[in-house]
């Protein structure tokens, strides 16, 4: 049986306004842009998709199932931008066939620096899910599926929340199935990370590999009229589906939402493809294909062998490594000096509730929120100088004219952001 798990990552970040070395109030997030793209994007994608998706899962009678991963940051503006986009989520969450994920609250880069840091978030991240959707994560997605053996022994080991704080929160986790750490082997298979334990469910912590071959015909290749498959059709997708029986039982399709209208636009196909693919995956192979949420998949299914990634993976460009935020000195200095502004940001907070002045606890609190925003992995992304294979996404997605522009931008605000911490 060949049993699909979608799962899409919903992410907007706080996007700075244009900020000089001349200014000194404490706003740095443009407000009126951050507002126009929520919307932009929830008339091209978030409405139209999930109100697909809706009606697919009550077509399917619960048979059709997705999963999300909704950040703190994009639910934020959700509420307060487009809210009945997040009311649309609400409704995924109360058919009953739709999982949500855990990751960092403002998709950040936290667990390279910050253990702290990336706890804290991971926890408002929870709370945020269980106020808005009723559910406690199970698994565990990283920032743009950056991980390692080492992540996954941590986040392997974290306590559950409330009744369940004596047992491990996390059944597992999702990330990317490259080739080199794979070798022959594919990654339509549940693997287990070395050196890690048993879940609360009394299985091993397991891992959920993209298969990226098949997410990126949907992701990138779709509208691609060069690409020797174009233009791919529900028929063939499902056939190519089906052809993991024998070699496999899931198949981890993991890509934006925002592929759908967005960056596939709707004049593609693409939502049309959306409407079809369950029924033709359902009838390649009556009986043997079906759709499950990644906690029912790694509740069903056991381990094949370890996947040892002893160095940082991600999703992102051809390399799938770290080098979309750590590939220059500019990247590498900015996070730098974001996360040495962290204990200070913090201590502010501290001696403000020592002291009880209320005032105090305002202002540091607004202090230590907007540190927060300025992890948001994007910043840094906007400064990648990659212009090769990777170039044209990496300019698609910044607001800047430049990496180089990016960059100084961000250390002016970040500059306001110490002048702030220190006085």
């Amino acid at each position: 049986m060949a049993s699909v798990v979608f799962y899409f990552q919903v992410h907007q970040p706080y996007r700075l306004r244009r900020y000089s070395v001349f200014d000194s109030d404490p706003f740095y997030f443009d407000t009126e842009k951050n507002a126009q793209l929520c919307r932009k994007v929830a008339d091209n994608c978030y409405r139209p998709a999930t109100k697909i998706l809706l009606d697919l899962i009550k077509r399917y009678d619960g048979k059709f199932k997705v999963s999300f991963s909704l950040t703190g940051t994009v639910l934020e503006q959700f509420a307060e931008y487009t809210p009945d986009v997040l009311e649309l989520f609400k409704q995924l969450a109360q058919t009953g066939c739709c999982e949500f994920i855990a990751e960092t609250y403002y998709h950040s880069l936290s667990f390279l620096y910050s253990r702290e840091e990336f706890a804290t978030q991971v926890d408002k991240h929870t709370a945020k899910i269980q106020e808005l959707f009723g559910q406690t994560p199970r698994v565990f997605r990283n920032t743009e599926l950056i991980y390692n053996n080492d992540l996954a022994h941590y986040v392997s080991t974290m306590p559950g929340t409330g009744a369940d704080a004596d047992k491990p929160r996390f059944l597992g986790a999702i990330c990317e199935g490259t080739d080199w750490h794979l070798g022959y082997r594919s990654p339509n298979f549940l693997y287990r990370p070395p050196h890690t334990g048993m879940t609360a469910s009394g299985k091993p912590f397991a891992m959920m590999l993209k298969n990226y071959r098949l997410s990126d015909d949907i992701a990138f290749r779709f509208s691609n009229r060069a690409w020797a498959e174009y233009p791919l059709t529900a028929d063939r997708f499902a056939e190519w589906v089906n052809n993991i029986n024998g070699n496999g039982y899931v198949c981890n399709l993991f890509m934006d939402y925002e592929t759908f209208g967005e960056h596939q636009n709707a004049d593609t196909g693409i939502f049309k493809f959306l409407e079809v693919m369950p029924e033709k995956i359902f009838g390649m192979n009556p009986g043997q294909n079906d759709f499950m949420t990644p906690t029912e998949a790694l509740l069903k299914h056991d381990t094949v062998g370890s996947y040892d990634v002893p160095h940082m993976i991600s999703w992102a460009d051809t390399e799938r490594d770290l080098s979309a935020w750590l590939g220059n000195a500019m990247q590498s200095n900015a996070l730098n000096e974001v996360f040495r502004l962290e204990r200070l940001a913090k201590q502010r907070l501290q001696q403000a509730e020592a002291a009880g002045d209320e005032n105090a606890m305002r202002q540091a609190r607004l202090l230590v929120e907007d540190w927060r925003r300025l992890t948001t992995s994007d910043h840094f992304y906007y400064m990648s100088t990659k212009y090769w294979a990777d170039g044209d996404v990496h300019k698609y997605f910044s607001p800047y004219e430049s990496p180089y522009d990016a960059y100084i931008n961000y250390m002016n605000v970040l500059d306001n952001l110490r002048s702030r911490a220190m006085n």
